[in-house]
C-alpha cells in the first residue's frame, strides 16, 4: 500500500523488525544496538512468540574449516541455483558460530564435537553428519548455548537480549503486520501497518522494516499452492501463516525456494496425528522399539513406501539418487501385532507412551484395513511379503536393515493413525547478502530487509542446526543494515557513569508489551519463578504453615503448550503438595514444564526458609 509520508502515521521508529523469533530478536538487538529505535510486533500472544526458534533443537551449525564448510554447503545446495556472495557471507559466519555465541549471547559454546561422549553428543551424533557422504561434511559440527537439547535454551538467551534493550526495543503481541507501506513516488518502505486490539495502525519506520514473519506452515492455501501438499501438519509454531509471504509479493519481491520444507523424526518425519489445530509431536529416532521388529508403515492403500528402519533426514528420502521430501500420503498408519504392542506397553523408555491410547485393533488384516480405509489385499500382500522378507533376512523392498525384520503373527493387529510433520518451510523474499530485499527485476528494495526462514537459502538437501544458525547470522546483518544511518541526541548522556549502553529515545512510540509484573502474597505465602520451562516465565504462589509444610501451590503464570505442558501445569502442584516435597515424578512427554515447577516451587520455598531464619 502506498501513503504520503508526512501524514498520519500513529507512531514513528527508525526500524521495525516484523516477528519475534529467532531471527526476529537477533535483527531487533543488533539494530538497537547501533542506536535505533525498535518497534518489534509479533502475531502471537505473550509465551508463545519465538516462532520456531522456541521449538527447535537448540542446535546450531558450525564447523572449523572453512574451506570445507563452503563445499558441503555447496553440495546441500545443489543442483539448485543460489547467490553465491549471500552462501559465502553465510557459511564464514558459520565458522564464527562459537565465537558469535560468546561475544553477543555471553555463554561459553558447547561444542558437541569436544564432548563426544556427553549424551547430548552421542544422540545428536547422526545430525551433525547429516550427508556423510558429501565432501566437506567432516568439519560440520553442532553447537549449542549448554549440555541441553530441545529445551528452548537458545531461544530464552535471544529473548533476554531483547528485554534487556527494553529502553530501546518495544515489543507488542498479538500484533500482527498487516501491510508494507511504500512511499508513493517510489518503491522505498517508509512504514508498516499492524493490527493492534483490533485497530490498525500505520507506523512510519524513518531507516528500515525488517521482515522475520517466519513460513507458511500454518496457513494450508499456501501450503498446497506451492508445496502441493494437503494433509502436512505443523510440528513448530502455530503461527507462522505466511503473512511475509503476502507483504512481500504486495511490494513486488521476487520469491525463491517456496517449494522446500522440511520434516523431523521419526518415518521420516512422521508424526502422531494430532486432534485438529493441535502441534504434532514428533517422535525421536533413537527408540528403536518403534521402527524395528514386526513394525511397518503403511500408505493410502496399504502398501509400504519406505524404509521404516532408515535414520532420518529432516523428512528427505533418496529417490533414485536424488534426495527429496517424500510425497505426504492423506492417511499412513503405522501397523504392528500383539507381541509388539506388548513391547511397547512395557517400555520404561517410551518417550510419549500416551500416544498407545491411540491405536486401533482388529482381529483380522482384512477388519483393520477396513478401519484404516486401506485396500484389504494390498494390506495382506504386504504382510505376506514383509513376513517372507524376514525369513529370508532380505528386504527386497526397501533393503531394511536384517536385524530389524521380524515376522507378523497372526492376529490381533494393532495401527496408529500418523500425518506427516511439517518442521518448517523456506521460501521467500529474495534477499542479498546484505539481507536487503529484491524486487522482480533484480533491483533492492529500499529498505526492506528480510532473515530467518522467510527466504532461507536452505536448498535440496538440509543439515539440522542451518536454519538457527542463518537466524542468527543474517539477523544480525538486517538489524545493523536497517539501523544504518540512525543518528542519536547524546546531550545529557554520560557513557562512563550510565548503567546502559543504550540511549533512550523520545520519539512517539507505542510502548511496550513487556513489563514487570507484581503478584500479591498473604501471610505465609511467597513467590517462586522459574523460565526452565518451554514457554516463559512460570510464577508459581507457595503457601506454607508454620513448619514450612507446603499446604498450596497456585500457578499464577505460565505459557506451556496446551498438549503434555498443560499436564503438568495442573497436575504437579498437586503432587508436590500431596508429598510435601518437590522430588516428584515429571509429567511424561513435559519434563522442561515439569522442571519448571519444581524450580518455581523451590525458589519460594527458599524465600520462607529465608523468613523463619531471620
Amino acid at each position: 500500500m502506498f501513503k504520503d509520508r508526512y501524514t498520519g502515521w500513529d507512531a514513528t521508529y527508525d526500524v521495525a523488525v516484523l516477528g519475534f523469533g529467532g531471527a526476529g530478536a537477533t535483527a531487533a538487538r543488533f539494530a538497537a544496538d547501533n542506536g535505533a529505535r525498535v518497534l518489534l510486533v509479533d502475531s502471537a500472544p505473550e509465551g508463545h512468540e519465538g516462532g520456531n526458534t522456541r521449538y527447535a533443537g537448540q542446535v546450531i551449525s558450525s564447523g572449523d574449516d572453512l574451506d570445507d564448510l563452503k563445499k558441503y554447503y555447496d553440495n546441500l545446495a545443489y543442483p539448485l541455483s543460489y547467490d553465491k556472495d549471500l552462501m559465502d557471507t553465510y557459511v564464514e559466519g558459520l565458522y564464527h558460530i562459537p565465537e558469535f555465541l560468546e561475544k553477543y549471547l555471553g555463554v561459553k559454546p558447547f561444542v558437541m564435537g569436544k564432548h563426544p561422549e556427553s549424551p547430548v553428543s552421542k544422540a545428536l551424533y547422526f545430525m551433525a553428519h547429516e550427508y556423510p557422504e558429501l565432501p566437506g561434511q567432516a568439519t560440520h559440527e553442532l553447537v549449542a548455548v549448554h549440555e541441553g537439547v530441545a529445551d528452548s535454551a537458545l531461544w530464552k538467551n535471544l529473548r533476554q537480549q531483547v528485554i534487556d534493550r527494553s529502553d530501546n526495543i518495544d515489543v507488542l503481541y498479538e500484533t500482527p503486520a498487516e501491510h508494507l507501506i511504500q512511499d508513493e513516488s517510489g518503491k522505498k518502505i517508509i512504514g508498516v501497518q499492524i493490527k493492534r486490539n483490533d485497530q490498525l495502525l500505520d507506523i512510519n519506520v524513518t531507516h528500515g522494516v525488517v521482515m522475520t514473519t517466519g513460513g507458511f506452515e500454518n496457513n494450508p492455501e499456501m501450503v498446497e499452492t506451492y508445496l502441493g501438499e494437503t494433509s502436512l501438519n505443523p510440528i513448530g509454531s502455530l503461527y507462522n501463516k505466511g503473512a511475509g509471504v503476502t507483504m512481500a509479493q504486495d511490494v513486488g519481491a521476487k520469491m525463491y525456494n517456496m517449494a522446500n520444507y522440511e520434516a523431523y523424526g521419526i518415518f521420516h518425519g512422521l508424526t502422531p496425528k494430532p486432534a485438529n489445530g493441535q502441534r504434532s509431536q514428533f517422535l525421536p529416532f533413537d527408540w528403536p522399539a518403534f521402527h524395528q521388529g514386526s513394525i511397518i508403515v503403511v500408505g493410502d492403500d496399504g502398501t509400504r513406501y519406505f524404509d521404516e528402519n532408515e535414520i532420518h533426514r529432516h523428512g528427505h528420502i533418496k529417490d533414485h539418487g536424488q534426495w527429496r521430501v517424500m510425497n505426504a500420503q492423506l492417511h499412513p498408519y503405522v501397523v504392528f501385532d500383539q507381541k509388539k504392542f506388548e513391547e511397547l506397553s512395557n517400555d520404561k523408555d517410551a518417550p510419549y507412551p500416551e500416544f498407545l491410547k491411540l491405536v486401533i485393533k482388529d482381529a483380522t488384516l482384512s477388519g483393520l484395513a477396513e478401519k484404516i480405509n486401506a485396500d484389504s489385499q494390498k494390506l495382506q500382500s504386504t504382510i505376506d511379503d514383509f513376513n517372507h522378507f524376514a525369513d529370508t533376512k532380505r528386504d527386497y523392498a526397501f533393503n531394511r536393515d536384517p536385524k530389524t525384520l521380524t515376522r507378523f503373527d497372526n492376529g490381533p493387529y494393532y495401527a496408529i493413525a500418523m500425518v506427516q510433520g511439517l518442521l518448517n518451510t523456506q521460501g521467500g523474499p529474495v534477499h542479498n547478502s546484505k539481507a536487503e530485499v529484491i524486487d522482480v527485476d533484480g533491483h533492492v528494495i529500499p529498505h526492506l530487509y528480510s532473515a530467518g526462514e522467510l527466504g532461507s537459502m536452505m536448498g535440496r538437501k538440509y543439515n539440522g542446526g542451518s536454519n538457527l544458525a542463518e537466524d542468527l547470522i543474517i539477523g544480525k546483518i538486517a538489524g545493523e543494515n536497517a539501523a544504518k544511518g540512525v543518528t542519536v541526541d547524546l546531550t545529557g548522556y554520560d557513557a562512563e557513569t550510565s548503567a546502559s549502553k543504550h540511549v533512550p529515545r523520545t520519539a512517539k512510540g507505542l510502548g511496550t508489551d513487556i513489563v514487570e509484573e507484581h503478584f500479591e502474597t498473604g501471610p505465609n505465602q511467597y513467590i517462586g519463578r522459574s523460565t526452565a520451562g518451554m514457554g516463559n516465565e512460570i510464577v508459581v504462589r507457595v503457601t506454607v504453615d508454620d513448619n514450612n509444610d507446603i499446604q498450596n501451590v497456585e500457578v499464577l503464570k505460565q505459557s506451556e503448550s496446551d498438549d503434555y505442558g498443560k499436564k503438568a501445569i495442573e497436575q504437579l502442584p498437586k503432587d508436590i503438595v500431596a508429598k510435601n516435597s518437590t522430588n516428584v515424578d515429571a509429567i511424561s512427554g513435559a519434563s522442561a514444564s515439569s522442571q519448571a515447577i519444581k524450580e518455581a516451587v523451590n525458589d519460594a520455598l527458599k524465600q520462607a526458609q529465608a523468613a523463619v531464619e531471620e
